[in-house]
C-alpha cells in the first residue's frame, strides 16, 4: 500500500504544475493567514490579487535573471496600479491613458516573450486596480494600490526562493515535456510505416504537422530555459548534461520527420516483407523509451535501458538483409532508401540508450542563441518593426485598445455593479486570432456559469466565512493547475475564488448577478472588436506564411548541401536554419488550423490548404532525411556533382517562395526532376546517389507546392 502512495506522491511531484500550484498555494494561505491574523480583511480581496497578478507574470528564469524581472514587474506594477488611482476620479483623462498604455504594453512584448508577458500581467493588473478603486472602503489613495503590490511582491519573494532552492527543476520539467511531445511524434510516424493498402496518408501527414508544431513548440521552451541557465558561460555540471539531452532531443527530431521515400510506393513494395512492421514495431518501442525518459527526468531517476528496443533493432537489420538477398529484391534506389531510414531508426535507438556523439561534448555544437533583445537599441529595432498595419501584434494592440475603451465607455454609460469585470473579460477573451478569441469567449461564459453555480451552492452549504478561506485557497490553486490545458475549469474556479472572496468583506450573493451580466458584455464587446476592428483574418497573411515556409526549406537545404562537402557538423548555423525551417512549418500549421475556425466567407479552399499543409510537411521530411546522412562525400566528381544538384534545388525553392510573397503565379513544369540529370552521371558514390534521390523527390514536392499554391490563388 505504501509503495503506490509513494510513486504516486513522487509523480504529483514531478507534475509540470506542481511547483507553480504550492508556491500559489503558500502566497494564497500567507495573505489569508496575515489577514486574519491582523485583523485586515478589507484587504483580502487587493492582496490576493496582486498575489494572481504576479503569478501571472512570472516566466522560468534562473534566479538572477527572475530577481531583475521581478523588479521590471513590480516597477510596471506600481506605475499601472498608482496610475489608475490617480486617474481614476477623471474619466476624460482615463479614457485617453486607457488604450495609449494598452497599445504601448502590447507592443512591448515584440521585443521578447519575458517583456510579453509582463505587459499582458501588468494590464491585468490595471484592471484589479480599476475594480479594487471601484469598491474600496474610504482610506488614503495610496491604500489599494500597495495592498496589490504587497500580494504581487510576497508571490515575487516566494517564486524567487523556490529559483534559488531548485535552479534545475525548470529544465527537467521543459526536457520532460520535450521528450513526451517526441513520443507523441514517434508514435504518429509509427502509423506511417503500417503496410495496408487504401490508408489515407494524407490525413496522417496533416496530423503529423499538428504534432510536430507541438514537438517544435517544446524545443523552443526547453532552448529559452538552458539559455537563461547557461548564458555567457561554459555549461558545466548537471547544466551540461541537460544541454546534451538538449541537442539529442534535437537530433531525434530530425531523424523522426525524416521522409527517405514516398510512404504509399514503400507500403506497395514491401507489402510481402516484414520489414515494415519491424520498422513501426522499433519506432513505437522508442516511443516508450521517450516516455521512460521523460518520467525519469520528472521523477529524478535514471532511465532503465531497454534490451529488446535494441534486440528489435538487430532484428530489423537482418530483416533489411533477408530482403537484398532475396532472388527478386526490390529496386536499387528503393533499397538505398531503406538501408538510410534504417540507420536512422538506428541511431535514435543509440542515443535513447544513452551513446552521445563526442562532438556535441563542446565547442560550436553546444552554442545556443540567445533571442532575447541583445540591448535596449535592439528591443526598440524589434518594436518598431512591428510597427505597421501588417503586423498581427500591432492589429491585436489597436484592437484590444480599442476594445477596452470601448468597455470602459459601457461602464459608464450603464454604470453596473462590479463594473470593470467587463474590461476583464474583454481583455482576457480579445485574442490575437478570430479562432482563439472564439474560442476563449466561449469558455470563458461556460466557466463563469459553473463557477457562480459552485459559488451559490457553497454560500449555501458553507455560510460562515472563516470556513470558506480553505476552499477559495483551493479555487486559486485550481485556477493555475488548469489554467493552460482547461480554460473552463480555471475559469471556473477564479469564479469561485471571486465569489469567496468578496463574501469576506461583503455579500458573495450581491456578485453573482453582475459578474454574469459582465462577463457576457465583455466577451460580447471581444467578439465586436474581433468581427470589425482591423479583423485580423488568416487568410490575408497566409501568402506571407507560405512564401516564408519555402524560404525557410530553401535556407535548410543551403546549410545540408553545405555539409556533404565539409563533412557532418552541428554548429550554430545549422541549428538555426533547421529551426527556423521546423519553426516556419508549424506556424503554417497554427495559421491553418486557426483560419479552418473563421467564418466560412473568409476562407480560402480549405481542403486545398489541407494538402499544402501536408506537401509542405513532406517536404521538410525530405530535407530532414538530407540532414539526418550528412557526410562528407569522398569522391570530387560526386562531390561537385550534389553542390551544384544542391544548387538548383535551392534555387527553384527560392523561386517558388518569392513567387508566393509577390502574389505570382508560380512557375509549374512537370520536368522539374529533369533539372538534375546532368548531374547523374558524375555521382559514382553511394552517398551522392542518395543525395540525388533525395533532391528528386524535393523537387517533385515543390513542384506540388507550386500546383497548390496556384490553386489558392485562383481560388
Amino acid at each position: 500500500m505504501l509503495a503506490p502512495l509513494a510513486y504516486r506522491w513522487r509523480r504529483l511531484r514531478g507534475s509540470d504544475r506542481y511547483a507553480e500550484c504550492l508556491r500559489v498555494l503558500l502566497a494564497l494561505t500567507g495573505v489569508v493567514a496575515w489577514c486574519f491574523a491582523t485583523g485586515h480583511i478589507d484587504a483580502v480581496v487587493s492582496a490576493l490579487l496582486g498575489v494572481i497578478a504576479c503569478a501571472l507574470a512570472e516566466t522560468e528564469d534562473h534566479w538572477r535573471n527572475r530577481l531583475a524581472t521581478l523588479l521590471l514587474t513590480l516597477a510596471c506594477f506600481a506605475i499601472s496600479a498608482f496610475s489608475v488611482q490617480w486617474l481614476f476620479p477623471y474619466p476624460l483623462l482615463f479614457a485617453i491613458g486607457l488604450p495609449l498604455s494598452t497599445f504601448a504594453l502590447v507592443m512591448l512584448g515584440a521585443a521578447s516573450e519575458r517583456y510579453a508577458t509582463v505587459a499582458g500581467a501588468t494590464l491585468l493588473l490595471a484592471v484589479y486596480s480599476m475594480i479594487g478603486a471601484d469598491q474600496a472602503h474610504a482610506g488614503p489613495w495610496w491604500y489599494q494600490p500597495s495592498l496589490l503590490l504587497a500580494g504581487a511582491a510576497w508571490y515575487g519573494a516566494l517564486s524567487l526562493l523556490w529559483s534559488v532552492l531548485a535552479p534545475q527543476q525548470a529544465v527537467r520539467l521543459s526536457l520532460a515535456r520535450l521528450f513526451d511531445a517526441l513520443a507523441d511524434y514517434l508514435e504518429g510516424k509509427a502509423a506511417m510505416f503500417t503496410p495496408v493498402h487504401g490508408m489515407d496518408r494524407e490525413a496522417m501527414q496533416w496530423s503529423l504537422a499538428m504534432q510536430n508544431e507541438r514537438v517544435v513548440e517544446a524545443l523552443n521552451d526547453t532552448r529559452l530555459v538552458l539559455v537563461d541557465r547557461i548564458g555567457a558561460r561554459r555549461p558545466r555540471g548537471a547544466t551540461a548534461t541537460r544541454l546534451q539531452l538538449y541537442l539529442i532531443a534535437q537530433d531525434i527530431h530530425e531523424r523522426i520527420s525524416s521522409a527517405h521515400y514516398p510512404y504509399d510506393a514503400l507500403a506497395d513494395a514491401l507489402f510481402h516483407s516484414d520489414v515494415l512492421f519491424r520498422c513501426e514495431h522499433v519506432l513505437r518501442m522508442e516511443a516508450r523509451s521517450c516516455r521512460q525518459r521523460a518520467d525519469a527526468l520528472r521523477m529524478r531517476s535514471t532511465p532503465s535501458p531497454n534490451a529488446a528496443s535494441e534486440a528489435s533493432v538487430a532484428d530489423l537489420l537482418n530483416a533489411v538483409d533477408a530482403l537484398r538477398a532475396q532472388p527478386h529484391p526490390p529496386a536499387v534506389e528503393l533499397l538505398r532508401a531503406v538501408d538510410a531510414l534504417v540507420r536512422n531508426i538506428a541511431a535514435i535507438q543509440q542515443q535513447l540508450a544513452g551513446q552521445i556523439p563526442h562532438e556535441w561534448r563542446g565547442g560550436a555544437q553546444a552554442e545556443l542563441q540567445d533571442p532575447g533583445p541583445q540591448s535596449l537599441a535592439d528591443g526598440w529595432d524589434r518594436i518598431r518593426l512591428q510597427l505597421t498595419p501588417r503586423s498581427f501584434r500591432f492589429r491585436h494592440a489597436l484592437r484590444l485598445s480599442c476594445a477596452l475603451l470601448m468597455g470602459y465607455a459601457v461602464v459608464h454609460a450603464m454604470h453596473p455593479g462590479h463594473g470593470y469585470w467587463i474590461l476583464l473579460t474583454t481583455l482576457l477573451v480579445c485574442q490575437p486570432s478570430y479562432g482563439a478569441t472564439r474560442l476563449r469567449l466561449l469558455q470563458r461564459v461556460a466557466g463563469t456559469v459553473a463557477g457562480l453555480v459552485l459559488g451559490w451552492a457553497t454560500l449555501k452549504l458553507l455560510p460562515f466565512g472563516p470556513w470558506q478561506m480553505p476552499l477559495m485557497i483551493c479555487a486559486g490553486v485550481v485556477f493555475f493547475a488548469a489554467r493552460h490545458r482547461r480554460y473552463s475549469i480555471a475559469t471556473a474556479a477564479i469564479t469561485l475564488f471571486v465569489v469567496l472572496c468578496f463574501n469576506q468583506v461583503s455579500n458573495g450573493y450581491a456578485v453573482m448577478l453582475p459578474r454574469l451580466l459582465d462577463t457576457l458584455i465583455g466577451a460580447a464587446i471581444a467578439a465586436l472588436a474581433m468581427r470589425f476592428v482591423l479583423p485580423d483574418w488568416q487568410g490575408r497573411r497566409f501568402d506571407d506564411v507560405l512564401a516564408d515556409t519555402v524560404r525557410s526549406d530553401a535556407r535548410y537545404l543551403e546549410r545540408i548541401i553545405v555539409q556533404y562537402a565539409s563533412g557532418r557538423r552541428d554548429d550554430l548555423d545549422y541549428r538555426i536554419a533547421r529551426r527556423n525551417a521546423h519553426n516556419a512549418n508549424a506556424a503554417l500549421s497554427a495559421v491553418l488550423a486557426n483560419m479552418l475556425r473563421e467564418p466560412g466567407q473568409h476562407r480560402r479552399g480549405s481542403e486545398t490548404l489541407l494538402r499544402f499543409l501536408s506537401a509542405a510537411h513532406a517536404l521538410l521530411g525530405q530535407l530532414s532525411a538530407l540532414g539526418a546522412n550528412r557526410k562528407a562525400i569522398d569522391s570530387p566528381p560526386a562531390r561537385d556533382a550534389v553542390t551544384h544538384a544542391g544548387a538548383t534545388a535551392i534555387e527553384a525553392l527560392a523561386q517558388l517562395g518569392d513567387a508566393l510573397a509577390h502574389g505570382l503565379t508560380a512557375q509549374v513544369s512537370a520536368e522539374d526532376t529533369a533539372l538534375l540529370e546532368p548531374f547523374t552521371a558524375g555521382a559514382d558514390d553511394e552517398t551522392a546517389r542518395l543525395v540525388l534521390g533525395q533532391l528528386s523527390q524535393i523537387l517533385a514536392q515543390r513542384h506540388r507546392l507550386a500546383e497548390l499554391a496556384n490553386s489558392l490563388s485562383a481560388s
